[in-house]
């Protein structure tokens, strides 16, 4: 008798596609903290921690929309404490796109990374 054969199929990454239009939404939403680098994205899309994600991420005046691949390492439900938005952080992954988007982004923030105005995540 002949075993059926089976397919595994790899779920594909999301993909989302976000503008972000002032030195302060950048703020709120980068994450510094996680190694490469992330960002916020809201969303009431639901996700688990570790799924893929690839972005198209344009950054303020800039036409370009980064591609960047990525995993969710943050999730904010709905109705968090604090009133959190509800979203999802995405860390950038350790490739050159993910290390030019970071890089472009801290540019843009230089002088404003530490501060103790509130973001999205902490």
């Amino acid at each position: 008798m002949n075993e059926p054969i089976r397919r595994t199929t790899q779920a594909r990454p999301s993909v989302l596609s976000l503008n972000i239009s002032s030195k302060s939404a950048l703020y709120a939403a980068y994450m510094p903290f996680i190694k490469n680098g992330g960002i916020f994205v809201p969303t009431a899309r639901e996700y688990n921690q570790g799924d893929e994600i690839f972005m198209l991420l344009q950054i303020m005046d800039d036409v370009t929309k980064h591609p960047v691949a990525g995993n969710v390492v943050w999730i904010t439900p709905a109705g968090a404490q604090g009133n959190k938005t509800q979203g999802i952080g995405v860390q950038f992954s350790g490739d050159e796109a993910g290390l030019v988007l970071r890089n472009r982004i801290e540019q843009i923030l230089a002088g404003h990374l530490g501060s103790s105005r509130p973001t999205h995540t902490i």
